[in-house]
């Protein structure tokens, strides 16, 4: 089985801002491209938090439902 977070996330190097995050500097999400078991995502704020890695087959939908306002608190 596939651990689903990260511990420390620092851990990992090439975080970029997602194309999804506020752009006024205060919801910052980061994403890190090329992982081999998924997509790691972490907050900007907490960068030696922990990530959350989410399997492959699972972010599109993921996306999808936060655009869509799916979540609570989510904006769409």
């Amino acid at each position: 089985m596939i651990e689903l977070t990260i511990p420390n996330a620092t851990a990992l190097s090439g975080w970029r801002k997602s194309s999804y995050s506020d752009s006024n500097g205060g919801s910052c999400l980061e994403v890190l491209d090329g992982h081999p078991f998924g997509i790691p995502i972490r907050d900007s704020k907490t960068p030696h938090g922990p990530a959350l890695l989410f399997p492959a087959d699972s972010w599109i939908p993921f996306v999808t439902a936060l655009k869509n306002g799916e979540f609570p608190g989510s904006t769409g």
